[in-house]
């Protein structure tokens, strides 16, 4: 039987059956669903291959967001071709320069201005697909869906990855603290939500690809929703693959609720209530998140992910701290599952 890389070698072959260019391939990266990229060279063009295994991925759930961002004038890859029956696509290559490779180089060199801009262009794609993302075209964010989510962490942190066995009081904890942060997120404006808006999935692009703005390129895009306002804004500010100190995340932050508000999106909502929208929703992300990395660790055998599950935590306890509706849980947390967590990665508190 063929492998899934020689399919795909074969498919492009009869896409470009037509050149008389050799053509390679090369894989770029794999990501945290069962998708692989591989960058296809035809003399001096390039494209993006994808494989997204049909019975694990969803091309058409992906092919159909691609064209409402397409449509809102936001810089998604344009789709060449596509076999859904296989699961592999043809897209634009938009290069290597991540926003997290970029802001980390910046980072290093000083230079605040710029990295001020590239937030600020990323916060403004962001209102983009708020305010002209067609809503029609995408499917709730349910409570069920967000209670879901946080399972993860039960399941594959405490569970599988701590191997804690969890009393009635700590299931009953764990379980007022999902309805609290779900109820939160429920209760919140909602707006077209990319779900993964953070630095790996936002790409600095070649100037002349954008008419000369900085504008990112935006990708991992499928499994957008119609869900809170502030869940693309704190994956953005409270990415779990680079770090800003406090005061600058909450400066970023109110440059989206000064625009958001100048666009009339969130009009009847308040300083305090936005940045009490904002922590909420970002304790939900990060319940989910922890959980998701220990899954991919054990059940995809991809344990670098584990390095990033400290970085997250240490989110969730700065901001879980300042609510007291959420003092228990922290306070569960500190004496039961941190000195257990404490022995299998390490932590930085």
């Amino acid at each position: 039987m063929e492998s899934r890389e020689q399919l795909l070698i074969s498919w492009l072959k009869e896409l470009f059956a037509h050149s008389s260019e050799e053509l390679t391939l090369f894989l770029v990266s794999g990501d945290a669903s069962f998708r692989s990229y591989y960058r296809v060279q035809m003399g001096q063009k390039s494209f993006i291959a994808v494989d997204a295994p049909p019975e694990k991925e969803n091309s058409q759930k992906f092919t159909h967001v691609c064209g409402l961002l397409r449509n809102a004038s936001v810089k998604a890859p344009e789709i060449f071709s596509s076999d859904y029956d296989q699961g592999f696509m043809l897209l634009e290559d938009f290069g290597d320069k991540t926003y997290q490779n970029t802001l980390e180089a910046l980072r290093k060199e000083g230079d605040v201005d710029q990295i001020s801009s590239l937030y600020e262009s990323s916060i403004n794609t962001l209102l983009d697909i708020q305010t002209r993302v067609d809503q029609e075209g995408l499917d709730p964010y349910t409570g069920a869906l967000l209670e879901q989510e946080m399972s993860l962490f039960e399941k594959w942190f405490c569970n599988a990855f701590l191997e804690i066995e969890l009393d009635h009081f700590s299931l009953k904890l764990i379980m007022d603290t999902q309805i609290f942060l779900r109820n939160s997120a429920e209760a919140q404006f909602q707006v077209p939500v990319h779900r993964d808006y953070h630095s790996r999935n936002l790409m600095v692009l070649a100037p002349e690809i954008i008419g000369g703005k900085c504008v990112p390129g935006v990708i991992d895009f499928q499994d957008a929703v119609l869900g809170p306002y502030t869940y693309d804004l704190v994956s953005l500010l409270r990415d779990a693959y680079i770090r800003w100190d406090k005061q600058q995340v909450e400066d970023w932050a109110l440059y989206y609720y000064k625009n958001a508000q100048a666009l009339g999106l969130i009009n009847n909502i308040d300083k305090a209530q936005f940045l009490r929208d904002f922590d909420l929703m970002g304790l939900q992300r990060q319940m989910k998140v922890i959980g998701i990395f220990a899954r991919l660790a054990i059940r995809d055998n991809k344990p670098d992910y584990l390095a990033d599950i400290p970085e997250v935590m240490r989110y969730f306890f700065e901001v879980s701290r300042a609510y007291d509706e959420l003092r228990p849980f922290v306070s569960w947390f500190d004496e039961v599952v941190m000195p257990i967590a404490a022995s299998k990665i390490k932590l930085t508190r």
